[in-house]
């Protein structure tokens, strides 16, 4: 969908997820692995659609799906094991 207005979501609808970093989540030298920051990004989608009042399940019954179109990250810095992210996400 590339509009979420569609969906119902008011435009500036927000949520931020912690997650702390795991040690299996990290490679050799202590620093995260790249692929997981994407996973991260699921769980701050998941928590949004939570937030508004919706969960996958209820929206996949409800006949929408969400596909990922694409996905880019710029790494600014590493994050290590046992660091606390805050994944924000937003609606707009």
């Amino acid at each position: 969908m590339s509009d979420v207005a569609s969906l119902g979501f008011p435009g500036s609808l927000g949520s931020t997820s912690r997650v702390r970093v795991r040690y299996a989540e990290t490679d050799q030298m202590g620093v995260v692995y790249h692929a997981n920051y994407f996973v991260w990004f699921e769980v701050g989608r998941t928590d949004l659609l939570r937030h508004a009042g919706w969960t996958y399940r209820h929206m996949e019954a409800d006949g929408y799906s969400l596909p990922v179109l694409e996905a880019h990250c710029a790494y600014r810095q590493p994050a290590r094991y046992d660091d606390e992210l805050d994944v924000r996400t937003n609606g707009t």
